[in-house]
Parts: C-alpha cells; structure tokens; sequence
C-alpha cells in the first residue's frame, strides 16, 4: 500500500506505508536518536505530532512492554526511510508494524528523510498529513494548511492524569541490568522473563510531580535517587499541593504550546518560595511563565540524543536528550532569575536558577530515554537543595 507525507507549504513525499491505514494530521518534526522509536513513540510530549526519524533504519529490535514512557503511544504518525524486516532481540514482545497497527497509527517509509530534515530545518516545522488513502496531493496540501498545529493548543489536558502513587511497592522503578541470571549477587532480584533488576535505596524524600505529560523513566529516576512520588494532575491547585507538605515539587514535561497553560502558571507562581521545585523540559517552560517571563516557538526545535548545553557557571559542556519546540525568552527574565545554561547550536536558554529561592530547572530530559546520561547528576541536586532547605 501506498502513502504519503504532505506538507503545508506544498511539498509532498510519497513512500510505502506501514501499521495501520488511514490519514492523520500534526506538526511535523524530526528525532536524531539512533536508537529509542519506542520511547518516542509513547512520550506523552509528542502529542500532536507527526515524527520522522533520521536514523534510516527503524525497528530492529522490536516493541516491548518495559520500555514503554506512557500507557499508550501518542504521536500522530511515523515517518522512516526503511522498516526493519526482521526483529532480532531477546526482549522483543512484537513488531514495531504490529504495534502501529494495534494503536491505529499510520506509517510511512521509502522517503528519503534526509531530504524532509533538510527541509525542514530550512522552512522549519509545519503542519503536515500522513494519509494512506487516494486523494491527490494538491486536495491534501490544502487539508494539511487547514490543520490545526501546535500554536495555542493545549494538549497537556489530553496527556495529564488523575493522581496517583508512583511504584508504591518499589518494583516498577529498579535498574534494569543485563547481567547473565546465574552469576546473579544476593543484592539483585530476577523475574520470570529473567531481567535483572538492581535494588533500589531507601525513600528519603517525599516530593509531588505536576503531571505535564510525564515520562515512566522519570518516575523511575526519582525513585532510584531516593525519592517517594506522588503525581498529581495538571490542573491541581497550589494549595492542594501544600496541604500534602511535600519536601519538594517537581514540575514534568509534556507536550503543545507552553503560553496556552494559564491555569497551570497560576498555580506553580503560588508555589514559588514555599516548597524547592526542580522542572524539566516543558515544566521548565511553565516556570518561566510563572517567573513573569515568556515563551517563544523555535523553528525546528530540538529533538535528540545529541544536544550540546554548556553550564554557563562552570564552563562544561553536557549532551543531551532533548524533545521540544518551544524555548524561554531569556529577555523576559526578572533580574532575580539566572540562566545558567544555554544551547551551543543556537544560544538558547537550557536552564535556569531563582537567586534567591530553591528553584531551578532545565530544558532538556536528566533521565535520558533515549540519550546519553551526562545530565543524571540534576536528581542528586535536586536532593540536595531539599537538604538544604530543610536545615
């Protein structure tokens, strides 16, 4: 079966189609990630979006349950230059096309991707339509201007859920190892499907997440740094989250324009100077918001293993994992806000520190799913400043 990939502004890439049949509209983007379609597919960020992956090919090693981000996958369509034909891998569940068809997400292959990232970076990100169906491409271009894209909407109320405990039993959070099971060590727990997990420290503090579009892995490394979570709704009040007197709050990622969260600046400017909050990605972006700053949309954004993000008070520099599109104003700061890291592609701010109050936050993910892990050390300093606080 045929598809094709139609853009706003005209151009239209035909290939071959995969998972399930039917037309789907979004924002395009693109991933540079090599390996990781899995945890792409079910980021909650992704909302409203159609991904293409520069890596040419995709779905090697399959689909399985553990490495999933979310319950279910959220972008809108899939777009590769060739699917993988055989699955070779010890953890596979199923195909990456099985698991397509199962969420009814159309895919597209056989284009050459280089070309629509060049395109892209050119023209920058755009709506756009993956259709398996037969219309032409002139009638589609005009269905994918008439789409809507990510300016002004709102899909954290889609992606945010009611609130919940995080791995109360200490099982969903361990460190997967690959480690053969019969040179296992007393400290280590094994399954029934033989992975092996590493033990997991004591809860030495109690925080709440914002559900923004939150990340399983996320949740995974605050437990594995000691601390208990509870996540919370999107739209909860701040007093709410006081009357829980957590040790700190955490602010997570998610997905659409950070400018249309009114509701959720509100309440996180009310939790300024009472509680230390650490935030993430688009949590990064709401705390901006609530400083009194503004947001503003990049042309491409930044989506991939290989972001480079200097700390502009100590001079290093990180990679990062990093899936946005939109970034903060650094001219529409308050002087009593620090930026405190910025992008080397690009100069944009990639964090941000409250001088005087325990707040700060990055741009980009710390718990790297997928990506390199330079960034891991912020749910160490995130403990800290808790600690701190609370002498």
């Amino acid at each position: 079966m045929t598809a094709k990939l139609v853009l706003e502004d005209g151009r239209v890439f035909h290939g071959k189609a995969f998972g399930a049949s039917g037309t789907r509209f979004g924002e395009v983007c693109f991933n540079t990630s090599m390996t990781g379609y899995q945890e792409v597919l079910t980021d909650p960020s992704y909302r409203g979006q159609i991904v293409a992956m520069t890596y040419p090919l995709i779905g090697n090693y399959g689909v399985n349950a553990l490495d999933a981000e979310s319950h279910e996958p959220h972008v809108r369509g899939f777009v590769i230059e060739e699917l993988a034909e055989v699955t070779s891998n010890w953890r596979c569940e199923e195909s990456l096309e099985d698991y397509l068809k199962r969420w009814d997400i159309p895919g597209i292959q056989g284009i050459d991707t280089r070309a629509l990232t060049k395109h892209l970076r050119t023209r920058g990100a755009m709506k756009a339509m993956v259709t398996t169906e037969d219309v032409s491409d002139a009638e589609a271009v005009e269905k994918a201007k008439a789409s809507e894209g990510t300016v002004g909407m709102d899909f954290v109320q889609e992606v945010s859920q009611p609130d919940y405990q995080w791995d109360p039993d200490s099982t969903e959070s361990r460190c997967w190892v690959q480690r053969d099971p019969r040179l296992l060590e007393n400290h280590e727990t094994i399954s029934d499907t033989a992975d092996v997990f590493e033990p997991l420290p004591p809860v030495k503090h109690r925080i709440v997440a914002y559900d923004l579009g939150i990340k399983r892995n996320i949740l995974r490394r605050l437990r594995q740094n000691g601390f208990g979570v509870e996540v919370v709704n999107a739209k909860t009040p701040a007093s709410e989250v006081l009357a829980r007197d957590p040790d700190g709050i955490f602010l997570s990622n998610g997905p659409g324009d950070p400018s249309a969260l009114d509701y959720v600046h509100q309440e996180i400017a009310q939790l300024l100077g009472k509680k230390p909050i650490f935030a993430i990605c688009l949590g990064h972006q709401v705390l901006g918001h609530a400083f009194g700053g503004k947001t503003f949309k990049l042309k491409f954004g930044h989506r991939g293993g290989n972001q480079p993000v200097k700390d502009l008070r100590s001079g290093k520099i990180a990679i990062t994992s990093q899936n946005h599109g939109y970034a903060v104003d650094a001219d529409s700061l308050p002087p009593e806000v620090e930026v405190t890291h910025i992008n080397l592609n690009d100069n944009t701010v990639e964090g941000l520190r409250h001088k005087e109050m325990p707040v700060f936050s990055v741009q980009y993910h710390p718990e790297a799913a997928p990506g390199p892990h330079d960034a891991r050390y912020f749910f160490k300093e995130f403990a800290n400043l808790i600690d701190q606080a609370q002498v």
